[in-house]
């Protein structure tokens, strides 16, 4: 005779997942019980209801239900077991299908019709004119999806989309069965206007008679899809930034950027500016040393620049009004969504002007800068994608004085972090370094870009003239917009030879390194002034990016300078 077997059902903590039957691991259910043990050999089933009581036998009522619900339970898995069994074959049939497809499809070898018309090589941003003509385009796919055996793709090849069309033969082949997104692919076709009612990219689509896989992506695990998605993290899309620049809106971004930096040079070019080339090694510095990347040179020290201003003042008397675009370089522990390590720096400086017209030209840049966007069919669709709502701003710029500001701040109830480390605000005073967050609702608040003006010398580089007749305040201007704050700080400099030798030695600055600058005030100085420009940070008012770090290829802050 079979021996008898104890289980325990704790009715309040037991656990059918876990539990064995022990005393120690009780089960939650006596259904569960029986149906793993079943009746036979004989069973005992002890219950308890509550913490602290007796372990009693199961009473005869309740055991009538738990027989009927083990046999439900057994039901159940019979169930289950059914349909893994025939999800188990339908696999199996799909797989055996699959593959006798896969190997039909290694049998169809395209060649391309030597009768049909050569085809024109093209990229699909040219492709318009060359409608109802047999077109060769190289790219990477985008979309696909198939429909009644003819295969939808839509490929990028940097400067557009364009679909095709694989039916028949084409979309028959082993290559058209296992596409992936994202591999590179060669098509040749007719180029047609697409059916009334119906859309594609560019108003056409490729009729596709021949073509073949370059390189083609991985599937699976490895798939472009799983590898970037919506649920993509910061961390991943940052590590991931190679690929995330596929990305429609990442893309447009720094195709939008390239059109900016164009427009820039435009501009400035039409104003006679010169574009120059200064170096990032420098041995001087021009915003603070605390902000400086310091490096061995040679066994010298040597930093990445901060600013080519001191550079491009030099050039002036040789050949005018110049200007750079490039990178500099910032040591700030800054993570805010407006701060980058390296950024692309727009910089220019302007000779025997005033402080109003510096404020000028540094409007007139801006606006028809963006006049130039908008008048360019390819960046203005840019423009639109990314920022539907954006409008040119208005001229003239709203300009406000530092000492205005800090009224306007305390009328408003626009506070000020406490210096004290209690947490607290406290209202502005004069004198106080206006910060981010302030400025940036302050700007918002107003809803146009304002030229906050004349701040106190004690807040400002060292080189930056003073206004005449109020000694205390500087011929300085940082340039707000809505949405990002800042994105230009320019001024008038120190003419005086004797004036910045004083500006050096109150700042505690070694004149000596600083000789080929000083010497600009000694051979023949003159009114000049000068501004950067954060193209990042225009770039996100432009296109409505919340932070600058979208507006870089390869973004650089503190701890990021992969990949």
């Amino acid at each position: 005779m079979a021996e008898a077997r104890t289980v325990y059902v704790d009715l309040l903590s037991g656990n059918d997942t876990t539990g064995d039957g022990s005393q120690a691991t009780p089960y939650l259910s006596a259904s569960l019980a029986l149906y793993t043990h079943g009746p036979s050999p004989p069973l005992t089933i002890l219950v308890r209801k509550a913490a602290g009581e007796e372990y009693v036998e199961i009473t005869q009522s309740a055991l009538k239900k738990a027989v009927k619900d083990a046999q439900g339970i057994e039901k159940k898995k019979k169930r289950a077991a059914e349909l893994a069994a025939r999800d188990a074959e339908q696999q199996a049939a799909a797989k055996e299908r699959r593959e006798k497809e896969l190997s039909e499809a290694r049998k169809v070898v395209l060649t391309e019709d030597p009768q049909l018309p050569q085809a024109v090589k093209s990229k699909i941003l040219n492709l318009a004119p060359l409608r109802d003509q047999r077109v060769r385009v190289r790219g990477w796919v985008h979309r696909k999806r198939e429909q009644s055996k003819i295969l939808f793709i839509v490929v990028r090849d940097g400067t557009g989309l364009l679909q095709a069309v694989l039916s028949g033969r084409v979309a028959q082949t082993y290559d058209a069965l296992t596409l992936t997104l994202e591999s590179s692919v060669e098509l040749v076709g007719k180029l047609v206007e697409v059916p009334a009612g119906q859309t594609a990219p560019g108003g056409h689509e490729l009729v596709v008679d021949w073509w073949r896989t370059l390189g083609a992506a991985p599937g699976g695990a490895e798939a472009f899809t799983n590898k970037v998605n919506e649920d993509s993290g910061p961390e991943d899309r940052a590590n991931l930034r190679h690929l995330v620049m596929r990305g429609e809106t990442a893309s447009a971004v720094l195709t939008l950027r390239a059109h900016l930096l164009t427009a820039f040079r435009a501009t400035l070019i039409k104003h006679q500016l010169i574009e120059v080339t200064p170096p990032c090694l420098v041995q001087t510095q021009v915003e603070g040393g605390a902000t400086l990347f310091k490096l061995d040179y040679y066994g010298q020290p040597a930093f990445l620049t901060q600013s080519s201003q001191l550079y491009l003042e030099t050039c002036l008397p040789s050949i005018g009004d110049v200007f750079c675009i490039q990178e500099s370089f910032r040591a700030e522990n800054s993570h805010t969504r407006r701060h980058l390590s390296e950024y692309t720096h727009l910089e220019g400086e302007l000779a025997f002007i005033t402080f109003d017209e510096l404020m000028d030209h540094i409007e007139t840049l801006i606006c028809e800068s963006v006049d130039i966007l908008l008048a360019n069919p390819h960046s203005a669709a840019l423009i639109k994608q990314l920022n539907p709502d954006f409008a040119p701003p208005a001229r003239p710029f709203k300009r406000l004085s530092y000492v205005d500001a800090i009224a306007w701040l305390r009328e408003h109830g626009i506070k000020r972090p406490a210096e004290d480390g209690s947490g607290g605000e406290v209202e502005h005073a004069m004198g106080d370094d206006i910060a981010e967050a302030a400025e940036r609702r302050m700007t918002d608040i107003i809803g146009t870009p304002v030229f906050l003006h004349g701040f106190p010398a004690e807040l400002k580089a060292f080189y930056m003239k003073r206004i005449p007749g109020n000694e205390k305040f500087t011929e300085s201007c940082d340039l707000l917009m809505p949405g990002v704050g800042e994105i230009v700080g320019g001024s008038m400099r120190m003419s005086d030879e004797q004036e910045l030798i004083a500006a050096y030695r109150r700042e505690g600055i070694d004149p000596a390194p600083y000789y080929w600058y000083t010497d600009q005030r000694k051979y023949g100085t003159c009114e000049h002034g000068g501004y950067g420009l954060g193209v990042e940070r225009l770039l996100a008012w432009l296109a409505n990016r919340f932070t600058v770090r979208d507006c870089s290829l390869y973004p650089r802050w503190p701890g990021r300078a992969t990949p």
